[in-house]
């Protein structure tokens, strides 16, 4: 079966227009009764950055993901290992409502929250924690969140704070949501990282000693692992969970993020042996793992997008003229030569090809500078204008070299008069900067979240999202009333229909120009076992150990 297959697969499984059914957690493991020996062996992951956070609901980077979400925490529902699929996570079980609008999840009995030398729990897993994970991204007036006030960028972006109007507790283990209008997508949604449960328990003991924020640093969940320490820009440190609820799943007693931000540098000690799995090679050196008889390297055509993004708020670039000005005079061609190296495909559209919905008749505007100049001179600019880039600074697995990407750019608009000035921030700080809409262009990414085209038209360009991932913080009536009208049916001419004529409004408006979807590569040692490529991007370690 192919991507497409599979996101089609997964998309018409989760439409609520169904009548009222139930998922069952058919084949899934029961709970753990006791705890597991795990293997004495210590896994260590040379990963690319260093995360803001373990408080993923206020995060949208795979970098606090694959340090959260995937490790700590667990959600209601789960995407399957390596796959688009989901399936039983935290709810055993769940009803649709025939109109699709209230969704009742039946919550798996026995789960343990982590023990750690900063919370020790005196109950299991019930109604309780989702109630309060979800009130506290719903409602600004909750108590947690009044004492730490943070963004929660994607139940913003999605709509989710908008369409949920009511979270109920109805029983110890069963909870009702109810929404507003259809959500098409909206199971999917909550298998992302940002709807991972917390501890309602851990919470109410932080609140208590004035440390709500420390539920940032010292992150308690359900998950495989347990964390111990972080050190920025050096090491975190977790236990293998021996009371998790999926036995057999974790494989290891030790995991280690060997924080190692130069790419290079992570080669040399995969091949030293100091770390079993890395992040993201340059595309130069794929050959050399390539030829190194004790590593193997997975790889997958990315569900992902490399973008410029321009912010619309800020003059020139709040001029349509200007922007297709910018897009029309960057030599796409050369650029992913040199940056992706035979690892990347030209993007045209705000979203991969592999995505159902994706609009194919969509043609990029022809290279051409003097056309470029000629626009800029009608919009007011005959002799350019000064403009600052930012450009990531780290490796993501949409862009391997966004510098040399900024200073490639800066070469093309110089030929128009645009000139550039180049710079950037600490990964988390650029992330953060980015939302509060503090840049004029930036480089910037996305690696697809549930497989629907609204993960990538709303939550990168919808009205919902512009103090989140819409970086370009473009608001277009036209363009948002389609996006709302696909996610608000569950009919699959309907919502393609009104995903292809906002593709349309998208190419003409230019918020942003797309650059490349890359081949995602992740080069581990050959003793390792059981690792997969995540298609949404996050590096997982379940079911992952060593020879």
């Amino acid at each position: 079966m192919t991507v497409s297959q599979r996101l089609f697969a997964l998309h018409q499984f989760c439409l609520p227009a169904l009548a009222a059914f139930a998922v069952a957690a058919s084949g899934m493991a029961p709970v753990a009764s006791h705890a597991a020996t795990l293997p004495d062996k210590t896994l260590v992951f040379c990963s690319e950055g260093s995360p803001a956070g373990f408080d993923t609901a206020q995060y949208t980077t795979s970098v606090e993901f694959s340090a959260g979400s995937y490790t700590v925490y667990n959600r209601l529902i789960e995407f399957a290992h390596g796959s688009t699929d989901i399936e039983p996570g935290l709810a055993e079980k769940w009803e649709v409502s025939p109109d699709g609008l209230t969704y009742t999840f039946h919550l798996r009995h026995g789960v343990k929250f982590q023990t750690t030398s900063f919370f020790k729990p005196t109950r299991e897993f019930n109604a309780d924690d989702v109630v309060f994970t979800y009130e506290r991204m719903l409602d600004p007036e909750q108590p947690f969140r009044k004492a730490y006030a943070v963004p929660f960028p994607y139940f913003t972006d999605l709509g989710l704070a908008k369409n949920i109007t009511k979270i109920e507790k109805v029983d110890p283990y069963t909870v009702r949501f109810t929404l507003k209008e259809v959500d098409a997508p909206f199971l999917q949604q909550i298998a992302m990282p940002f709807a991972s449960i917390l501890s309602a328990e851990y919470a109410d003991q932080l609140l208590k000693a004035g440390k709500a924020s420390d539920i940032n640093q010292y992150p308690v969940g359900t998950g495989p692992f347990i964390f111990r320490s972080y050190t920025k820009d050096d090491t975190i440190r977790f236990d293998g969970n021996p009371d998790y609820w999926k036995p057999g799943v974790v494989k290891v007693s030790k995991l280690i993020f060997a924080i190692t931000v130069d790419p290079a540098v992570r080669l040399q000690k995969l091949k030293r042996g100091e770390c079993q799995v890395m992040s993201y090679p340059r595309p130069a050196d794929i050959p050399t793992v390539k030829a190194d008889a004790s590593l193997a390297m997975p790889n997958e055509v990315g569900f992902n997008l490399g973008y410029i993004a321009y912010n619309t708020t800020k003059k020139p670039l709040d001029n349509v003229l200007v922007r297709r000005a910018l897009d029309m005079s960057i030599h796409k061609k050369a650029i992913i030569d040199s940056v992706y190296q035979g690892a990347g495909q030209p993007a045209t559209n705000p979203m991969p090809p592999t995505q159902w919905g994706y609009d194919k008749n969509l043609k990029d505007a022809p290279y051409d500078v003097e056309k470029a100049k000629a626009l800029l001179k009608q919009a007011g600019y005959p002799d350019g204008f000064d403009l600052t880039l930012w450009a990531m600074p780290v490796q993501r697995p949409y862009n391997p070299n966004a510098r040399l990407m900024a200073e490639m750019l800066q070469a093309d608009w110089a030929k128009i008069g645009v000139k550039v000035k180049i710079g950037t921030y600490e990964w988390g700080e650029y992330i953060r900067r980015g939302h509060q809409g503090e840049h004029e262009a930036m480089l910037i990414g996305w690696t697809g979240d549930y497989g629907d085209p609204d993960n990538w038209l709303a939550v990168l360009l919808g009205c919902d999202a512009v103090n989140g991932s819409n970086f370009s913080k473009w608001c277009y009536k036209p363009y948002d009333d389609l996006i709302k009208k696909g996610r608000g049916t569950t009919d699959m001419a309907e919502r393609t229909k009104a995903y292809m004529q906002a593709q349309e409004i998208f190419k003409d408006q230019v918020p942003f120009t797309p650059i490349a979807h890359s081949t995602v590569y992740q080069p581990i040692s050959k003793n390792v076992v059981g690792f997969k490529i995540d298609p949404f991007g996050p590096t997982q370690f379940m079911n992952v150990g060593l020879k």
